[in-house]
């Protein structure tokens, strides 16, 4: 269990050695001081000049690269207005296609990683714009069962022109970059796609499908990762996150009237013109009339397109623990992500977001929010439609909060969790969190530390845990 303090002087032998010229300075000028040489102020006062920015650096730095939390992160005004169930995500923009494209469902069938390679030396890397470089883009080859018009569930005269012209469906394989924010809808199996007129991408082929752009953004909400809210016009809310064929006509309804970006969670028809809050309205009535099931979390065949241990991130375990941490009462604590937007800084194992979190503390006093900027890991992403849940240890006065990523991978599902009983039998724990989750417990309160998903029961060191572990997984 890594702690600021260590990270913190680690940065500033860092700065010391980058800003080495200024402790130079300053011993040679007090060396010429002592000896009554004339020019040791010009030395002394360069050194200072020189040494002064090294514990600003030091500190800059292990605040960027240490995941804690503090009181100076925490939320001034009474709470983001988003309920506990909400997850907002600013995901980039997608690129526009044909301008008679129809907007249509694809089920991702196969997925495999092509390349993500940065190759940058730095820690982080930064752009001077907002857009998302190749070199930190996921390469992905995909195979796509893309739906046809009468496959969509509904269309009708409030989808406008998008999907109105009795397209069938078929399959395509490609390669796609996918923005990092944007994985999970790969891993859920939904993507929103532009599909060309049938010839456009090839002139002597006029019966050619259409050549098909993904749109990554609207793909996170057909997926379900983020979350879609809808007010009408009396101010009544209704959520329809997982709806994908009620959200596929919002889709087609928002692209027809242009500027509606859906790139919240939320769209508020009484701040629309009239007519589209209409073609809305005729949606939602449509809906009741014939109630569409939600989709389920994750589309079947998930092992096919399970890219998840390919992408880089740290590893999940149960965790590390910190004996004078455990001894002195420290806690491990939930928290979840209410909001992600991206940066123009990246690393190598996944980019810098700027993040708001609700914190649950562990003595039972009301969550509070918090936002600072994180690096979060890319196989976590990837399962961000499963869970947006995050593990922290708690400083023993309570003061700081800490990401454990390690933790919190186990906990999303990045790894299979399992423990081997004394017997040796294997006891999987797979679909089990809460399960998972007390065990976490268990061993951070017995100070015992356990860096895999694999809980063996064998070894000596576990065995005053054995019978309780036994009971929480029997």
């Amino acid at each position: 269990m890594r702690s600021y303090a260590g990270v913190m002087v680690g940065h500033l032998l860092l700065a010391t050695v980058w800003c080495c010229p200024g402790p130079f300075g300053l011993v040679l000028g007090y060396v010429a001081w002592s000896q009554g040489e004339d020019w040791a102020w010009i030395a002394l006062v360069a050194g200072l000049a020189c040494s002064v920015p090294i514990p600003f650096m030091a500190v800059s730095y292990a605040r960027k690269q240490f995941p804690r939390i503090t009181r100076r992160d925490r939320l001034k005004q009474a709470g983001v207005p988003y309920g506990d169930a909400t997850f907002v995500l600013w995901a980039p923009r997608s690129p526009q296609g044909h301008p008679r494209a129809r907007l249509a469902r694809a089920d991702v069938l196969e997925a495999s990683l092509v390349r993500y390679a940065p190759e940058g030396e730095a820690t982080y890397t930064t752009y001077g714009d907002t857009f998302t470089p190749d070199e930190f883009t996921p390469l992905v080859r995909l195979r796509l069962r893309v739906h046809g018009s009468e496959e969509t569930d509904g269309t009708d005269w409030t989808d406008g022109a998008h999907g109105s012209d009795g397209s069938a469906g078929f399959e395509v394989t490609d390669e796609w970059r996918v923005p990092s924010l944007c994985l999970s809808a790969v891993t859920a199996g939904r993507l929103a796609v532009l599909v060309d007129p049938d010839g456009s991408s090839d002139p002597t082929d006029p019966s050619a499908p259409g050549r098909v752009t993904p749109l990554w953004p609207r793909s996170t909400l057909l997926a379900g990762t983020r979350t879609s809210r809808i007010v009408d016009l009396d101010g009544r809310l209704t959520d329809v996150t997982r709806y994908p064929g009620r959200l596929l006509r919002h889709m087609r309804i928002s692209l027809d009237a242009g500027g509606i970006d859906m790139a919240g969670d939320l769209i508020d028809l009484r701040g629309l013109d009239a007519a589209t809050a209409a073609r809305y309205t005729a949606v939602a009535e449509r809906d009741r009339a014939r109630p569409e099931s939600p989709a389920p979390v994750t589309e079947p065949g998930e092992e096919s397109r399970w890219i998840v241990d390919d992408l880089p991130g740290e590893r999940a375990a149960f965790g590390s623990v910190g004996r004078r941490w455990a001894r002195d009462g420290g806690v491990l604590v939930r928290a979840r992500f209410l909001q992600m937007s991206p940066t123009n800084t990246f690393q190598d194992h996944g980019p810098v977001l700027d993040i708001v979190l609700r914190i649950h503390p562990a003595d039972g006093t009301p969550p509070f929010d918090a936002t600072r900027r994180l690096t979060v890991p890319m196989d976590y992403l990837a399962v961000l439609h499963r869970t947006r849940e995050v593990v922290l240890y708690v400083s023993p006065n309570g003061t700081s909060y800490v990401v454990d990523w390690a933790r919190t991978n186990l906990l999303a599902g990045t790894a299979a969790a399992k423990v081997i009983a004394p017997d040796g039998r294997e006891l999987p724990l797979a679909g089990r969190p809460e399960v998972i989750w007390a065990l976490m417990n268990l061993l951070a309160s017995q100070g015992l530390s356990n860096p895999t998903s694999v809980l063996d029961l064998r070894k000596r060191r576990m065995s005053a845990v054995a019978g309780a572990v036994m009971d929480l997984v029997s």
